[in-house]
């Protein structure tokens, strides 16, 4: 039956989000969101594995665990079902907010019950926020651009320096860390991405990350930086068997520093999907969000099963979202099967992982980079000339660097509190809450004071996004896309101490 001109006008309207495309470029968009992610997923379980006395061996399953775990995820959080799933393009992943308390419980517990107590304890977290996303979603109205600028500036300040670490070779312990070579290839390959953007077109230029990691990889090769190693060692077929470390344990202590990661990894992802939202040109409203935080925790509480950890949103993927404006849902939910596949199959994983980690550090800072910048332009539109909107960013950010600038600033603190202080990301992030609440809710403004950048594009007079239908307080940009670039933090790396690296992480 031919298509009346009404169900093709429909067809034409189609929003970017739930698009699909030609199955190359979905496979190759969606390797690219792998590629810029893949470190972050597997640096948890390389520090997690080995404090709770894992042998290499065995912290290697770990590693595919995770990438199964993200995978499974990522298709929670992008297809959806249900009221579950944010439906946007988020990667998801291991969090490494949960880092440090599990790596806390591992040195605690011997190693027979270190694991199964910790994945005891990430099923009740994960449990928990589920039950709670309907409530804790009602927070967007918290989150007016002033909030959210401030929030997605750190969100980027964060990252970078994950990726300065990365350029230098990621292992602070290692005799090449900081290198000429290391630095030079990451300067390379940050030049090769730049350059790529700049000259090509089309398809070819929003997948400018990836051919970038193949050039810089290629050449890193005769440099003697790409090492085969994992290569050669890797099982063909690798599943994740399920309680493959026993059978979860409850312990109280252990249950409850999870739920306050949890609690973390749900404020974390809120920004993210207010600032996703913002690029992709459908802004994420109280229903949206609640679905992600679904998504997030559904995928935390089934982790355990196949030997993971608490998932989240990585952030690094925003950037990449925003600078190669594919908006795909589906791309994403590609790159979620082919996290899966290299779950099931550590020689394909291994073959990621020939990526120099100076080669993804060049790479990073453009990506990283682009959500800072992102962060600025949404605070460009937060009436900042008006009330106290200044002052608000400028306490927020200044404490939520403080992580990043002096990592041992809070080291005198009773350690459950660093679970939030060490993320600049979650301080910031209350400050400019709790701020934005005392100069615009609780301060006697008339709401045309510029109470929380009511100017903001695709928000409501009291700061929410724009639910359908619902008028925005100004006028969008001429390209909401290109206006708004920001999940997650990410995530750090690791030094031979097998501790979290300094760098602050999702």
């Amino acid at each position: 039956m031919a298509a009346t001109p009404g169900q093709t006008l429909e067809e034409d309207r189609k929003h970017p989000v739930d698009e699909t495309l030609p199955p190359f470029k979905m496979f190759t968009s969606g390797l690219q969101h792998v590629a810029a992610m893949y470190a972050g997923v597997v640096a948890p379980p390389m520090i997690v594995g080995p404090a709770c006395g894992l042998s290499a061996a065995e912290t290697a399953f770990l590693m595919g665990a995770s990438l199964f775990t993200a995978g499974i995820a990522t298709l929670l959080q992008t297809l959806g079902f249900w009221k579950v799933g944010a439906k946007l393009p988020f990667v998801n992943g291991v969090s490494f907010a949960g880092v440090t308390p599990m790596v806390a419980i591992g040195k605690a517990q011997s190693p027979d019950n270190a694991l199964p107590i910790i994945f005891g304890a990430v099923i009740v977290a994960g449990v928990l926020g589920f039950l709670l996303a309907p409530y804790f979603s009602k927070l967007v109205r918290f989150f007016p651009p002033v909030v959210t600028g401030t929030v997605i500036t750190l969100i980027g300040v964060s990252l970078l320096p994950v990726a300065f670490n990365w350029s230098q070779g990621g292992n602070s312990q290692a005799p090449d860390y900081g290198s000429l070579t290391n630095i030079g290839m990451a300067a390379l390959t940050f030049l090769i991405v730049l350059v790529l953007r700049r000259v090509l077109r089309g398809f070819l230029q929003q997948i400018a990350i990836l051919l970038g990691l193949i050039a810089g990889t290629l050449i890193a090769i005769p440099v003697g930086i790409t090492h085969f190693s994992a290569l050669a060692e890797a099982d063909l077929i690798g599943f994740p068997t399920p309680f493959h470390f026993g059978a979860p344990q409850f312990e109280i202590a252990a249950i409850v520093s999870m739920c306050i990661v949890m609690l973390v990894c749900m404020t974390e992802s809120t920004a993210d999907m207010l600032a996703l939202g913002k690029i992709v040109d459908r802004p994420a409203d109280e229903r949206t969000i609640e679905g992600g935080l679904r998504a997030d925790t559904l995928g935390t509480a089934v982790s355990p099963l196949f030997n993971g950890f608490a998932n989240s949103a990585f952030a690094q993927n925003i950037g990449l979202v925003a600078m190669t404006k594919v908006r795909s849902r589906y791309v994403v939910a590609t790159s979620g099967l082919i996290l899966i596949v290299l779950g099931l199959c550590p020689v394909a994983a291994s073959v990621i992982s020939l990526v120099p980690l100076p080669v993804l550090g060049g790479a990073g800072i453009v990506l990283f980079g682009s959500v800072a910048a992102s962060g600025i332009q949404t605070l460009a539109t937060a009436a900042m000339e008006k009330g106290d909107n200044a002052l608000i960013v400028a306490a927020s950010v200044g404490i939520g660097l403080i992580p990043i600038a002096a990592p041992d600033f809070y080291h005198h603190l009773p350690k459950d509190l660093l679970v939030v202080l060490d993320s600049g990301i979650s301080t910031g992030c209350l400050v400019a809450i709790a701020l934005n609440l005392a100069f615009n809710h609780f301060g006697g403004k008339a709401a045309g004071e510029g109470a929380g950048g009511e100017t903001a594009d695709a928000g409501t007079a009291d700061g929410r996004p724009a639910a359908d239908g619902e008028p925005a307080s100004a006028a969008p940009a001429d390209d909401p896309a290109e206006a708004h670039i920001p999940q997650q933090p990410d995530r750090g790396a690791v030094d031979d101490s097998g501790e979290p690296a300094a760098t602050p992480a999702h």
